[in-house]
């Protein structure tokens, strides 16, 4: 049974969970456990600051929401709870999480796009906005930061929301760690980890193997992950830290998406063009990075540095007789990527009229080239293999973008102000001249303000207004095959946005905290889906878009043993100006596809005793359309409910800690996620049905 659930059920779900803890009497709430009201937060204002106080919408998710009950397998475990943010599991590890954040970067129909990533102060997008979310691993993380609105303006290109991730620094005693999750699908996650001291510092390895046949047809994947982390402090007022992680999959399967017939009689399945192509790919990661900070007097200077390469090849599902022209770059991708760059800034703190002025002013520069090549799908009448070549150049993407702010505090009133100015420059050199030179250039050019004003009404809560404009370049996937035949797109336009947003933080009783947010972005020449066939995309600008919304959340713990969160998203996002795709007129008013207008979640956890907590995780989502003119059958709305376990228990030198989960309890049949625009109607993919995992964990404590 397919689950279609009424508009009326997520403010159930939500209020359910607002109603009770919210409201609950502030004698009633204790402080305890692992809630913090008022976390310190670097993403936004780039210095240390309570997110209570800052006039922007900003989540910290936790080590403990990382990792109790999880898999630790992906980044939308945990990030599920955050208002604004829509991350999806396509079941799909060839093509990433779909993630996007107040509706930027909802068009992606693989990795992440519009929204900046971040991995201990190093970039995990690449400087024309493509990110990676499987990078960030997740087994060593000491916190998640979740930046919406306007605010996001400041990390430039690409920025319509940000996730950054910081993982713990090693310290003494010395532990040795091991972990072992297997559950349904056949799926395993194998662990190993070790952290200690290091001279004045320490030291984190973290290695890990994930397994899964998938819970669809042609959908495994095998995920290789390794992280290493040192932290020195070469003097009292300084800190050095060095970083390095990989990541391979081999042979990941491509399921591709269902049309809606497929999806009916078998949700599980694959279409046959996923099976006769053998759709798939095989990807590469490794990066390194330093970063350095030093207190000097009343300022701090940071500097921070990284490489990398990325090698990907990938198996489309492209038909033989549609590569028959001779600009067609092929049914076979295939590219080594080379990447690196360099960030500074200084970050100083005086005295200003009475208040506290802190001014941050830096450049980042991230340099990033491909050797890409693409190749026909086919030898003869052989599918689903590299043959001839049809493709063969150098892109290279440059972003160099300097910047200043500040933040002026003085009793109640927190003021935050940012001006930024993104080059991005890509450059395309041609070597197969068969079918004519596709070489050349484009660049963009932007500059970018953003000012946010917070007053505190009283000690328990906070009101801010925050604006902002901010850009976003095509990607380099999004430009390669965007232009005539699949060619390079060079007149596709960055699409500019102009953000407002209005907010409260308030605290209930000792242990509640209410975060509530409106907010309206207008957006002109917005990269939207011109068509979608055989798991290649392109792209092109529509006139102007419009997306208004409004978001809540609450974090609550009843008592020392009783825990709620709960959020509610509302978003209309829409067409404010019609325009042509193809031979269609989109009409203004229609919405723009893979946005949901209602997103809502609440859990309810219940810690009997010391080390054992039971909890139970509810999720909806409204339904989404999957093409631009909102004709087609769009994934229906939806409410799963997940139930997990998680405990711990010490003796001696011995750690050991235990999960249970059961995913999508009721087993309903369900829409996770879509490929927006596919041309061949396959846009549906499906989430899973009941699934349950388990797992335990061991570390040794030396002395």
């Amino acid at each position: 049974m397919i689950a279609i659930c009424s508009a009326r059920q997520p403010l159930l779900l939500a209020t359910a969970v607002l109603g009770a803890s919210g409201l609950a009497a502030p004698g009633f709430a204790q402080q305890g456990g692992d809630l913090t009201l008022k976390p310190v937060t670097v993403t936004g204002s780039r210095a240390e600051a309570s997110s209570f106080e800052q006039p922007f919408s900003i989540d910290v998710v936790g080590r403990d929401a990382i990792r109790q009950g999880q898999l630790g397998v992906n980044a939308s475990e945990s990030l599920v709870a955050v208002p604004g943010l829509v991350i999806q599991n396509r079941q799909n590890y060839a093509q990433d999480l779909q993630i996007s954040s107040r509706g930027f970067g909802a068009r992606s129909a693989f990795g992440v796009r519009g929204i900046k990533l971040i991995a201990d102060g190093i970039p995990a997008s690449t400087p024309d906005g493509q990110g990676q979310v499987a990078t960030f691993n997740l087994d060593m993380a000491e916190r998640i930061e979740v930046l919406r609105g306007p605010f996001s303006s400041v990390y430039g290109n690409s920025s319509g929301g940000v996730i950054q991730l910081f993982t713990r620094d090693g310290e003494a005693p010395t532990k040795l760690s091991g972990r072992l999750v297997g559950g349904s699908f056949s799926t395993t996650k194998i662990e190993l980890g070790a952290e200690g001291a290091l001279g004045s510092g320490g030291y984190l390895v973290d290695v890990s193997r994930f397994d899964t046949d998938g819970y669809r047809d042609h959908s495994a994947a095998t995920r290789d992950q390794a992280f290493a982390k040192i932290t020195l402090h070469p003097g009292r007022d300084s800190k050095l830290t060095l970083v390095a992680n990989g990541l391979r999959q081999d042979d990941t399967e491509d399921p591709l998406g269902l049309t809606w017939e497929t999806f009916q009689t078998d949700p599980a399945g694959v279409e046959s063009s996923a099976l006769a192509f053998d759709t798939r790919k095989d990807i590469e990661h490794g990066q390194g990075g330093v970063s350095y900070e030093r207190r000097l007097a009343a300022g701090r200077l940071q500097f921070s540095a990284y490489a990398g390469t990325r090698s990907v090849m990938q198996v489309l599902a492209i038909p033989a007789f549609v590569q028959a022209s001779p600009t067609h770059s092929g049914g076979v991708v295939d590219f080594d990527r080379s990447f690196h760059g360099l960030a500074g800034r200084w970050i100083h703190e005086l005295a200003l009229a009475d208040g506290k002025l802190t001014l941050t002013a830096g450049a980042d520069y991230d340099r990033s080239e491909d050797d890409r090549q693409g190749y026909e799908n086919f030898i003869g009448g052989t599918l689903g293999v590299r043959g001839a070549l049809r493709r063969d150049e150098t892109d290279t993407v440059t972003s160099l973008d300097p910047y200043v702010q500040l933040a002026w505090a003085r009793g109640p009133l927190t003021v935050q102000a940012g001006l930024r100015h993104s080059h991005v420059e890509f450059d395309v050199d041609d070597d197969f001249l068969a079918n004519g030179d596709d070489g050349g250039s484009v660049s963009y050019r932007k500059t970018t303000p953003a000012v946010g004003v917070a007053y505190a009404i009283g000690p328990a809560v906070n009101i801010y207004a925050s604006a902002a404009r901010g850009f976003e370049t095509p990607t380099l996937g999004e430009l390669s095959y965007s232009g005539e035949d699949g060619g390079f797109g060079f007149d596709l336009e960055a699409a500019r946005s102009t953000q407002f947003e209005l907010g409260a933080k308030a605290l209930v009783g000792d242990a509640t905290r209410i975060d509530a947010a409106v907010f309206r972005i207008r957006t002109q020449d917005e990269l939207v889906v011109a068509s979608s066939l055989g798991g290649r995309t392109a792209f092109q600008n529509a006139a102007e878009t419009l997306r208004e919304g409004v978001e809540l959340a609450i974090d609550s713990e009843w008592s020392h043993s009783l825990r709620a969160r709960a959020a509610l998203t509302q978003l209309r996002a829409i067409y404010s100006d019609s325009f042509s795709a193809g031979n269609t007129t989109i009409d203004e008013g229609r919405r723009i596809p893979g946005i949901p207008r209602t997103t809502a979640f609440a859990e309810l956890a219940w810690k009997p005793t010391g080390g054992l907590t039971l909890a139970a995780e509810g999720f909806y989502r409204g339904r989404v359309f999957v093409e631009d003119s909102n004709t087609e059958q769009a994934a229906p709305s939806y409410a799963i409910l997940n139930l997990r376990l998680s405990a711990e228990q010490q003796s001696g030198h011995w750690q050991v800690e235990q999960m249970l989960r059961v995913d999508n309890l009721f087993d309903r049949q369900y829409i996770g996620s879509v490929i927006v625009g596919d041309r061949n109607g396959r846009f549906y993919e499906p989430g899973t049905g009941i699934a349950w995992y388990a797992g335990i964990g061991t570390r040794y404590v030396f002395d």
